[in-house]
């Protein structure tokens, strides 16, 4: 994916998750890689790239 910004189907494509869970996870107002425009959510995926790296522990 080349797109800077990846809406909810291509977020949950991108992490192997469901619909509803990527929706839950871009409205989490602190998560740092939310974008909203207009009613939509958005996910910048450069920075959804670092959020995801940061989660995973060990």
């Amino acid at each position: 994916m080349d797109k800077a910004l990846l809406n909810v189907k291509e977020v949950s494509e991108y992490l192997g998750i469901g619909d509803t869970k990527a929706r839950e996870l871009l409205r989490n107002p602190y998560n740092g890689f939310t974008i909203r425009i207009g009613n939509r959510l958005y996910a910048h995926k450069a920075k959804l790239d670092v959020w995801l790296k940061n989660q995973v522990v060990g």
